[in-house]
């Protein structure tokens, strides 16, 4: 049996002919171009707040905008591997939480070595996700129940590591630093001229291998007014960055992650994997691929992520405390990835949905912040949002499913 592995924004049918307008009109409804139909949707955003309140557009509020989404974001590309192979991981907000704690309460408690004790912080989010990996696979019990009864579980670690003292505060540099590191305006161009080449040599390139292998792709030009978005938009936020404070070394990092697993996911044989499981897990099992292992593996991973993610949020905010991993975190986490196109049935989607949906679910958090609404307005604005994220994205599989596409 051959194994039909998706490739993420690649139409499917063969032949080595370019897409049509119209195709390119039916993929933007049905979610394969949904980077773009995001783009659009922060844009749009973005004018709303900047109608109510003149400072959402500030370069003060951006770059706390860019800082804040960090944390979300990183946990996100995690969020990501555990939907590709059509699962869901509900612990990722207590697992950041208890790892951020671990790793307060080695530096600062026990005296470790602050990378130590960051690495051990990240550890401690892997060997969770491994150990909740392993339960899903070896007992068949649905990932969510597993990861639901994490969530309590290491909400209750996470009180038991911080003591009676309920909250640690950070004081060394090196961890501190990670989100509270700025660079210069020289930086900043440099960093804004290898990520538009970079984004740019990976479009092309996919284009060129599709083309090779005989592949329907999308018009040339689309690509190029793909490229030419994204370079846009990296110069305004660069300029904007330099306006104030500089550019993040936060946003840097999360960058790294986004493209690291970004070209693990769409370049590796791992990867493809994860999309075989997501959209067919017995087709993947019987064409030879370890299904458990692989989704075992994502579990560690999407850990491991939320474990990068509190350490960061715990950097910015200098301090772990009970609530750390709380509040939204969990919902917003998972409504990024799934607002910015990747479906919650597992085998579509992209690492840059982490990215996208982050900026947009921190975009709506913010704006609501300085328009000083109240939190059961803003409870009630983000799940609307998720709601009709999942409703167009079933809506969008319902389309592809009726063309045979799924």
């Amino acid at each position: 049996m051959k194994l039909r592995t998706p490739d993420v924004g690649a139409p499917e049918d063969a032949g080595a002919e370019q897409v049509s307008r119209a195709d390119v009109v039916r993929r933007f409804v049905q979610g394969d171009l949904a980077s773009l139909r995001v783009i659009f949707a922060i844009a749009v955003i973005w004018i709303v707040f900047q109608s109510q309140n003149d400072r959402f557009l500030s370069a003060v509020n951006l770059t706390n905008l860019f800082l804040q989404i960090t944390a979300v974001g990183l946990i996100s590309v995690g969020v990501v591997m555990a939907l590709l192979i059509g699962e869901i991981d509900l612990s990722v907000g207590a697992v950041s939480g208890l790892s951020a704690a671990v790793m307060a309460v080695l530096n600062v408690k026990q005296g470790w070595n602050p990378w130590l004790a960051v690495a051990a912080g990240v550890a401690t989010g892997a060997a969770i996700g491994f150990l909740q990996g392993a339960l899903f696979t070896r007992f068949r019990i649905p990932s969510f129940v597993v990861t639901l009864a994490g969530s309590l579980s290491w909400l209750g670690a996470l009180l038991l590591v911080l003591g009676h003292t309920g909250t640690v505060n950070l004081a060394n540099s090196d961890i501190t630093n990670l989100a509270n590191t700025f660079y210069s305006p020289t930086v900043g161009w440099i960093f804004a001229a290898v990520a538009i080449a970079l984004f740019a040599a990976i479009t092309l390139a996919g284009y060129r291998d599709r083309i090779g292998a005989g592949v329907t792709t999308e018009p040339l030009g689309l690509l190029l007014f793909r490229v030419g978005i994204v370079a846009a938009v990296t110069i305004v936020a660069i300029a904007i960055l330099n306006s104030d404070r500089g550019l993040p070394l936060a946003l840097l990092i999360l960058f790294a992650f986004v493209i690291g697993f970004q070209l693990v996911t769409t370049r590796t044989v791992f990867g493809r994997h994860l999309f075989a499981v997501g959209g067919n897990a017995e087709a993947a099992r019987r064409a030879g691929i370890r299904v458990d292992s692989i989704r075992v593996i994502a579990f560690t991973l999407c850990s491991g992520m939320a474990a990068v993610g509190g350490i960061m949020a715990a950097s910015r905010l200098l301090a772990v405390n009970q609530s750390s991993g709380g509040s939204n975190l969990l919902l917003e986490a998972i409504a990024g990835p799934v607002i910015a196109g990747t479906s919650l049935f597992g085998g579509r989607g992209s690492v840059w949905s982490a990215l996208l949906g982050a900026v947009v679910i921190g975009s709506i958090a913010n704006g609501m912040d300085l328009l000083a609404l109240e939190s059961s307005v803003k409870y009630m604005v983000t799940g609307g949002v998720l709601l009709a994220a999942v409703i167009i994205d079933a809506v969008a599989r319902s389309q592809r499913q009726a063309e045979g596409r799924v």
